[in-house]
């Protein structure tokens, strides 16, 4: 169990200083917050794609959110990257018409909070959206399972606004492998390595959060542009399939991409990894024995109510997790990727999107300068989609007919 876990709770009660705050707030005036994944579009599904069911442009903690425009602007985000996730199990047209109706979502936001929101495509766009005052909004799919293993749809959601795709999810697709499934391809097949090629070709960063080992490395042996991981942390601080481990870490400064750290507990500290695993367990074998969902509700209710769960994991988990990666990699190579409504149970001191202020205040306060802060907050993503496109047009150039 790392020492993360266990923190005092002077620690856990700890806040940065309003002199530290109003620092980092001109700091990030300058480059404001890029974060890499954050699933607000799926809380929109869980009401049927209805646009009126959230008011976005107000608080949205009593819908037990903790993504808003108000927060969103109190956390000094310029630029976000809004998770167009549809599940695993979702396969063929299916998953296809789902991703849609997912990137339309991306689209009404932007148009319904026209003020606030504006719709990014390229790096230029999210210095140009920052500077008039809007957040940048861009399109991320999460798992290659949406593409229906059809290279035209994936040229189709480029066009469609979609800057990056995550190769897999929770389960392999028919030509990548998977962190959390078991191993069926040891990396990718002849249509991954394809996909892959057309991805650079456009421009579309190739996302390997959630994929395995073996996948990463394939990936970056055939990637001509960097690659990211959208929302993932360090494995060297937690044993966890999902976490970059330090092999792949020491691959970013000849690849040039960047690692997006992930907010959710089980990716923090060992503890949390632990227990939430333990959790989830729980709820497959209660789905096993019953197939009323609303029981398994209610007992995965009682669990939890045996098994509390208080202060899995603080706002400091996450800076070591910078810390390592700045370490092992060096600070051009790391992002931030809350994953916020993607999970339960932030950590203390990173409560919602408000709050990317006090972990740069913490990275400050670790010894970071200014430069430095600025590359965590968004030039290294800048950087990285610049290169990416750099990329895509002498792709572009060289398949001319």
């Amino acid at each position: 169990m790392g020492n993360a876990s266990l923190q005092s709770a002077d620690e856990l009660s700890s806040k940065p200083s309003e002199a530290q705050l109003a620092q980092v707030r001109e700091i990030l005036k300058d480059s404001p917050i890029i974060d890499g994944h954050n699933d607000t579009p799926w809380q929109f599904r869980k009401h049927g794609n209805d646009m009126n069911a959230i008011n976005f442009a107000a608080d949205t903690s009593g819908m037990k959110m903790v993504t808003d425009i108000p927060r969103l602007r109190a956390g000094c985000v310029g630029a976000q990257f809004w998770s167009v996730y549809i599940p695993a199990t979702m396969a063929g047209s299916i998953a296809v018409h789902g991703v849609l109706e997912q990137i339309d979502v991306v689209h009404q936001m932007v148009a319904r909070w026209p003020n606030d929101l504006e719709l990014a495509l390229t790096a230029d766009d999210i210095e140009r959206i920052e500077r008039s005052g809007k957040i940048a909004s861009l399109i991320g799919m999460e798992g290659g399972h949406s593409i229906d293993d059809s290279l035209a749809i994936l040229r189709m959601t480029y066009l469609l606004g979609a800057r990056y795709m995550t190769l897999t999810h929770v389960k392999n697709t028919d030509w990548a492998d998977s962190a959390s499934d078991v191993p069926t391809h040891h990396g990718l097949t002849s249509f991954g390595i394809e996909v892959v090629q057309e991805m650079n070709r456009l421009g579309m960063m190739v996302d390997l959060a959630h994929v395995s080992e073996e996948t990463m490395q394939a990936a970056l042996k055939v990637s001509r542009a960097p690659v990211i991981f959208s929302h993932s942390s360090c494995r060297a601080l937690c044993d966890n399939p999902r976490n970059v481990p330090d092999e792949i870490l020491r691959q970013m400064p000849a690849n040039g991409g960047i690692v997006m750290i992930n907010f959710f507990p089980e990716y923090l500290n060992e503890r949390a990894n632990k227990l939430l695993t333990e959790q989830k367990r729980e709820h497959e074998r209660l789905t096993k024995l019953y197939s009323d969902t609303n029981e398994v509700r209610a007992l995965m209710k009682e669990w939890k109510a045996m098994h509390p769960m208080p202060h899995l994991a603080t706002l400091s988990d996450v800076a070591d997790h910078i810390d390592h990666v700045r370490k092992v990699a060096g600070i051009d190579y790391v992002g931030i990727g809350s994953d916020f409504e993607g999970f339960d149970g932030p950590p203390d001191g990173l409560q919602d999107v408000s709050c990317y202020p006090a972990l740069m205040a913490e990275l400050l306060r670790r010894g970071y300068t200014p430069e430095e802060i600025k590359k965590v907050s968004g030039r290294n993503l800048l950087r990285v989609f610049r290169q990416v496109e750099k990329v895509a047009a002498q792709l572009q150039k060289e398949n001319r007919p």
